[in-house]
C-alpha cells in the first residue's frame, strides 16, 4: 500500500482556491463517474500538458536563468528530457492537429491557421481518428481542457467529435487571446464569466492616457481568470475518474500573449527590479502591459504552478505510478519582440528562429515524459522525435495496437523512453503553409529547409546539426547529393492540400 502523501497548508488552500472558483451546478457539469476497475489490471491513465508558445529555454531544466519552474524541472528530475523533440508545426493549429492525429503536416488535414467565422478554426474532418477517439473506444474517460482550435462549435471538428466525452475551454483560438472573456465553453454549452466587461485581447491605451502611469493600464485587468475555471475543472475530472483509466489532454493557453496574469503573480518578479519598459501597442499586436518582461515571466510560472498542482492531485489520488505525465509545448516562442523580450530571456537560446518558423527556435521545444517504473528518473534522450510519435506511443503504453486502416507517420517511442535500443528514424518531415510556405527535413546529422514556397520554387538550404545547431552556414553548394537525397524525400512526403497549396511545390491548382 503506498504511503498517504502529505499536503501543506499551502497546497490545501491551493486546491481549495480552484474549486471555489465554480459555482456549483452552473460553471461545470460534472463528470458521470464510470464504475471503478481493479487497479492492478486496469491499463496506465495519460495526462498530456501542452504549453502554448513555450520556448525551448524557457523552463530551468532546458537552461533559463530567470524564469522560476520548479514543479516542471521537477517533473525533469523524475523523468526522462528529450532535447530533439519537434512539434507538428510552428503555430497552434496545425501542431495540434499532427499531435491527435499521428500525421506528419505532408498528411494532416490542418496545416496552417485558419479562422472561420463566427467562432472556431478550420475544422478537422469526421474521418479523422484522433487518439482521444481511439482511447475512448478503449474504455478511457477522455476530457480535453484549454484551448482547442481544430473546429468550431457545431462543426466535425469541435471536441465531443473527435473522441472527448468532456471539454471545457476555448473553443477558437481568436477567443484565446484573452484571459478575461464573457465566456468559455463547457461541452456544447457557453458558459459566462464575470468579466465586466471582458478584456479584449487586442486593444490600446485609452485616449489620452499616460504610458508611464500604471493606472493607464488598468482596464486590461479582469475578474475572472479564465485559467483558474479552466484548471479547476481538470481537477475535477481527475477526481471524478479517479476509478478507471484516463486520457486527460491539457493544451493551456499560457505563456501565449496577450499579456494577462493577476497582480499577486506579477509581485515575485517585481521585486527583483528588472528594468521593464512598458509595452504600450504602438505598433500594435496585443493589449498593453506596464511590466511586460514581469508579466510574461508570471505567465510561465503560473503554468509550473498548475503542473505543479496535478501532479499533487495525482499523488494524493494515488495515481502517479500509474500515469504517463507527458509536458510539451504546440511550437516555439512568439517572435512579438515588444511583447515578449525573448532576447533578454534567452527564449531560445542558440538556436535560429521563433513561432512561424521551421528553423529550429520556431519548432523544437521542450519535452518531458514521466512515468514510474518505465520510464528511467534523470534521464535525457537525444532521440529524434516529434508530435507525430505520441499516438502510437500512447497507444502502446495503454495496451493498444494500431489498426490496419489507421495510418500514422509516427513511431512508438517508449523503448526511447526508457533509455533502451531504439532505432533512429530516416528522417522527420514538416511543411507549413503560412509564413511565406516552408518546408523542412531532418535525417541524422542533417537538416534542409526551404523557404517562400507560396512565391514558387525555391532553393533548399542545408545545415549540419550537430556542429552548427544555430543554422548559421548553409552548405547546400558543396553537399549536391545530401541535398539531392532530402529533395527527393521532401517531394515524396507532400500531399497537396486544396486548403493550403504551396506553388512552389504544387503548381497553380486553382484552376
Amino acid at each position: 500500500m503506498k504511503p498517504l502523501r502529505k499536503f501543506s497548508g499551502w497546497q490545501i488552500g491551493k486546491h481549495l482556491f480552484f474549486l471555489m472558483l465554480l459555482p456549483l451546478g452552473d460553471i461545470v457539469r460534472p463528470c458521470q463517474a464510470a464504475p471503478e476497475t481493479d487497479a492492478a489490471a486496469r491499463p496506465p491513465n495519460i495526462l498530456f500538458i501542452l504549453a502554448d508558445d513555450l520556448g525551448y529555454r524557457e523552463l530551468g531544466c532546458y537552461g533559463q536563468k530567470l524564469i522560476r519552474t520548479p514543479r516542471i524541472d521537477r517533473l525533469a528530475a523524475e523523468g526522462v528530457r528529450l532535447t530533439r523533440h519537434y512539434a507538428g508545426n510552428a503555430v497552434c493549429a496545425p501542431s495540434r492537429c499532427v499531435l491527435l492525429t499521428g500525421k506528419h503536416p505532408g498528411h494532416a488535414f490542418v496545416r496552417d491557421n485558419h479562422s472561420t467565422p463566427p467562432e472556431g478554426q478550420l475544422p478537422i474532418p469526421a474521418a479523422e481518428q484522433t487518439i482521444a477517439e481511439l482511447l475512448q473506444a478503449a474504455g478511457y474517460a477522455t476530457g480535453g481542457f484549454g484551448k482547442w482550435g481544430l473546429g468550431g462549435p457545431g462543426s466535425s471538428g469541435e471536441p465531443l467529435k473527435q473522441g472527448f466525452d468532456h471539454f471545457f475551454g476555448y473553443n477558437c483560438q481568436a477567443h484565446a487571446h484573452s484571459y478575461y472573456p464573457s465566456y468559455l465553453w463547457n461541452d456544447d454549452q457557453r458558459i459566462p464569466l464575470t468579466n465586466k466587461p471582458p478584456v479584449p485581447g487586442h486593444a490600446g491605451l485609452a485616449e489620452g492616457a499616460d504610458p508611464s502611469d500604471p493606472a493607464s493600464y488598468a482596464q486590461f485587468k479582469g475578474t475572472d481568470y479564465a485559467p483558474d475555471r479552466i484548471h479547476a475543472a481538470a481537477i475535477d475530472f481527475l477526481r471524478t475518474n479517479r476509478g478507471r483509466p484516463f486520457f486527460l489532454y491539457y493544451p493551456s493557453t499560457i505563456p501565449h500573449v496577450a499579456l494577462h496574469v493577476p497582480d499577486q503573480e506579477l509581485e515575485p518578479y517585481l521585486a527583483l527590479g528588472w528594468k521593464d519598459p512598458p509595452f504600450t501597442r504602438s505598433r500594435g499586436g496585443y493589449t498593453p502591459h506596464f511590466t511586460p518582461r514581469a508579466a510574461y515571466a508570471a505567465m510561465i510560472s503560473r503554468l509550473d504552478s498548475e503542473v505543479g498542482a496535478l501532479l499533487d492531485t495525482l499523488d494524493e489520488l494515488n495515481l502517479a505510478d500509474d500515469t504517463l505525465v507527458v509536458f510539451t509545448s504546440d511550437n516555439g516562442t512568439t517572435h512579438l519582440h515588444d511583447e515578449v523580450d525573448y532576447d533578454f530571456f534567452a527564449s531560445v537560446g542558440e538556436l535560429r528562429g521563433l513561432k512561424g518558423s521551421l528553423y529550429e527556435g520556431g519548432i523544437r521545444v521542450p519535452c518531458i515524459a514521466r512515468w514510474p517504473g518505465q520510464i528511467p528518473p534523470g534521464t535525457t534522450s537525444d532521440v529524434l522525435s516529434g508530435f507525430e510519435d505520441w499516438l502510437p506511443t500512447i497507444l502502446a503504453a495503454c495496451g493498444q495496437t494500431l489498426s490496419p486502416d489507421l495510418t500514422t507517420d509516427g513511431r512508438n517511442l517508449l523503448p526511447a523512453l526508457a533509455g533502451q535500443s531504439f532505432e533512429p528514424r530516416a528522417f522527420l518531415y514538416r511543411e507549413f503553409g503560412g509564413y511565406g510556405g516552408q518546408q523542412a527535413i531532418w535525417s541524422g546529422r542533417w537538416k534542409a529547409v526551404r523557404q517562400h514556397l507560396r512565391q514558387g520554387p525555391a532553393a533548399i538550404e542545408l545545415y549540419d546539426l550537430e556542429a552548427d545547431p544555430g543554422e548559421t552556414t548553409n552548405l547546400a553548394a558543396g553537399e549536391p547529393k545530401e541535398v539531392a537525397r532530402l529533395d527527393a524525400i521532401m517531394i515524396r512526403e507532400h500531399r497537396q492540400s486544396a486548403e493550403f497549396p504551396l506553388l512552389g511545390l504544387d503548381g497553380d491548382i486553382t484552376n
